[in-house]
């Protein structure tokens, strides 16, 4: 498994290099071609080095790999779906993260506080973008950012409860996520968007995501 989880982490780091690379030159196809590997190498690794290996962390990666291949065609269809699948991951990661946290001894003013700055960044960055957004995507987007704070909120509960490195390693890639989307709806839909590649939106993502993987292995 060793030798496996070495060979997972190679797929994970290529594919993620070169598709960053491909982003960085505007370069579509290679884009498009790099893109579903970067989760399987992922998913290959966590199943490799995770012990125990918990099936609701399998299953946000998954969907997380889903909303990467739905995401690469063009179209509001294509990235509501792939907006959906992603939701799915989150709640998968809030179920892996609940389970490791430890509510008996929690600081709820500490929860209400998180909670709090993740909804109203939510609501901040929706009020920004919502000019540039098709109507269609309005709530829907609200929708799903305060679930991704909500994936954010869960995973400093575990931090807070197991301690150590792993909590916030993991904290800091679901901050990485976050901060991904948000920057993938200014690319997407911003008319004035000073982003013009994919380029910070996937290097916050892959890292972010990779983030979390390690901090659920070493937890």
């Amino acid at each position: 498994m060793t030798v496996l989880k070495y060979a997972m982490l190679v797929v994970f780091f290529a594919s993620a290099g070169i598709h960053l690379y491909a982003s960085l030159k505007k370069d579509k196809p290679l884009r498009n071609k790099t893109k579903p590997f970067i989760l399987l190498g992922l998913l290959g690794f966590y199943l490799a080095a995770a012990q125990p290996v918990l099936w609701t962390a399998v299953l946000a990666l998954i969907f997380s790999w889903l909303g990467d291949v739905l995401l690469i065609p063009k179209g509001t269809k294509w990235f509501t779906a792939g907006g959906i699948a992603f939701g799915v991951s989150h709640i998968f990661f809030i179920i892996t993260y609940a389970s490791q946290t430890d509510f008996s001894a929690f600081s709820w003013p500490a929860a209400a506080a998180l909670l709090v700055f993740f909804v109203t960044a939510a609501l901040v960055i929706f009020r920004y973008l919502k000019p540039h957004l098709p109507e269609a995507l309005f709530y829907p987007m609200l929708v799903y950012l305060i679930v991704n704070g909500l994936m954010n909120c869960f995973a400093w509960f575990r931090a807070f409860s197991i301690g150590g490195a792993a909590g916030v390693i993991t904290a800091v890639g679901a901050l990485l996520f976050f901060i991904s989307d948000c920057s993938l709806f200014y690319v997407r839909f911003h008319k004035r968007s000073r982003l013009k590649t994919h380029f910070p939106v996937m290097l916050t993502y892959s890292l972010g995501e990779f983030l979390i993987v390690l901090g659920l292995i070493l937890g």
